[in-house]
This record gives structure tokens, C-alpha cells and sequence, in this order.
């Protein structure tokens, strides 16, 4: 890794957990193309560099939450109780059944566009959103986090940042969901990471993570996601949400004409 490309990765970091943190968001999400297409991180060896700087950021934003009193709770067992087995399943998937680049791009595009409709209908119509939801049931929330942990160990984003936008559809209030998806990122980020650490043992290729740019993301995401959390009270949570929503469109679009093409 050259310095410029370290540097470019920190200010990636940087500026996506800004943006993301105080929705509950680590930004390994809109991070990962980025690695993909700027930074050339080669195919599966993308997956666990993203889990790496979701290890390395995530902290950032979860001291800022914890001084504040959000990030107790028992939301926060229950995701990580159902996403980490989850995002260890989704690891041994993504280096086994899905390591060419063409159906990973598949299943980015798969994976973000109906997310980032969901956003942009919850955030244009909160309304709609309030009338008649109520929160999942404890078991059903242990349910969704391993499906969304299986997601997560595939794609790379420990499962947490999938998870927040469903339980606030649910009708979970956003200051509850933020801290607990965080949590749940960084606990199934470490799980997913030591999961392709080992894997990289006995697979062959490209699979071991980019530590030095992992790090290096990483770095800028703890700045960010400590500055994101402290901002969260003074930002407008709908446009955050909107904006949210028509990244992960716009990214989801991008890789199904890639993988298309």
C-alpha cells in the first residue's frame, strides 16, 4: 500500500462515518465499493477488509454513545446473540459458493437496492411508518439478525447496518437502534474477521484481509464515527436518512450495470 492510497482510504473512512454514525450506520456499506473500485482490493479479499475497518471504527462512535447512556439495553444482546453465528455462516458462503466478481457485484446490487428503497419510502413517508408498527417480539429480532448476519459475513458489514433501518421501520426509536446495530457491527465484524483469518488458513487465494488499508479506513471511520455521534442531536435526521437511501440506490444501480455488462 502507497501513501496516497492509505491517505485516500483514511479520508473515505472519514467522511462516510460522519455521515452514517449517527443513524446507527458504520458506513462499511458504502465503503466497500470504494476499496472495490478506487482502492483495488481484489475479490474476496474486499470482505474481510471491511470487517477489518468495522473493528477499527466502530469504537468511535460507540464511546461517544456509551458516555451518553444509549448503548445499554437488551436490543443489543439480542442482535448480536442472532448475528454473530450468522456472519460466520455468511463468511465460509462468501469463500466457498460466491468468490467470483461478477456475482459478488450481483449480490451488491441484490443487496442495496431494495435497502435503499426502503429508506427513502420510510424517511418520504414517516407517517405510513408510525401508523400500525410496532416493535419485532425479542425472538423475532434474534431471527432477523441472523438472516441479516449471514448478508453482513457475505458482504462484509458485520450485520448491524442492515438491522437499524429494519427496526426503525419496525417502529424502534432511532436513538434505541443506533447504538445497539453499532454494537452488533463491531461484535459480528470481529467474529466475521477472525472467520477469513482462519479460512485463509486452508482456502486458496485472495482472501486474508488488507491490514494496512483495512487499518488505515479504519482509522479515519473511528474519527468520523466519534464525530458523527457527537453531531447526531444537531443534524436532521430525515435528510441523513434520505441521503442514506439514495447512496445505497445509486450504488446498488451502479454494480447491476457492472455486473451485467
Amino acid at each position: 500500500m502507497t501513501w496516497s492510497t492509505g491517505l485516500l482510504g483514511f479520508v473515505a473512512g472519514l467522511l462516510i462515518s460522519v455521515a452514517t454514525a449517527p443513524v446507527g450506520v458504520s458506513g462499511a456499506v458504502f465503503l466497500l465499493p470504494v476499496q472495490v473500485s478506487v482502492l483495488g482490493v481484489p475479490s474476496p479479499a474486499v470482505t474481510p477488509t471491511n470487517l477489518l475497518y468495522n473493528v477499527v471504527s466502530c469504537p468511535g462512535a460507540l464511546l461517544r454513545y456509551r458516555s451518553s447512556g444509549r448503548l445499554r439495553g437488551p436490543l443489543t444482546r439480542l442482535l448480536v446473540t442472532g448475528a454473530v453465528p450468522g456472519v460466520v455462516i455468511g463468511a465460509v458462503i462468501r469463500v466457498f459458493a460466491v468468490p467470483g466478481p461478477t456475482v459478488f457485484r450481483a449480490f451488491i446490487a441484490v443487496l442495496l437496492l431494495p435497502l435503499g428503497a426502503w429508506l427513502c419510502a420510510r424517511t418520504l413517508r414517516p407517517a405510513r411508518r408510525a401508523d400500525g408498527a410496532t416493535a419485532p417480539s425479542p425472538r423475532a429480532t434474534t431471527g432477523l439478525a441472523l438472516a441479516v448476519g449471514i448478508a453482513g459475513g457475505v458482504y462484509g458489514i458485520g450485520g448491524g447496518s442492515l438491522i437499524g433501518p429494519i427496526l426503525v421501520g419496525r417502529g424502534v426509536p432511532v436513538a434505541k437502534v443506533a447504538p445497539a446495530a453499532l454494537a452488533c457491527t463491531f461484535v459480528t465484524s470481529l467474529a466475521g474477521a477472525g472467520a477469513y483469518a482462519l479460512l485463509s488458513l486452508t482456502a486458496t487465494g485472495d482472501i486474508a484481509p488488507d491490514w494496512a488499508l483495512g487499518l488505515a479506513c479504519g482509522l479515519g471511520g473511528l474519527c468520523g464515527g466519534y464525530l458523527g455521534a457527537r453531531l447526531q442531536p444537531r443534524l436532521p435526521e430525515t435528510a441523513l436518512r434520505l441521503l442514506l437511501g439514495v447512496l445505497a440506490l445509486g450504488i446498488g444501480l451502479l454494480y447491476a450495470v457492472r455486473a451485467a455488462s
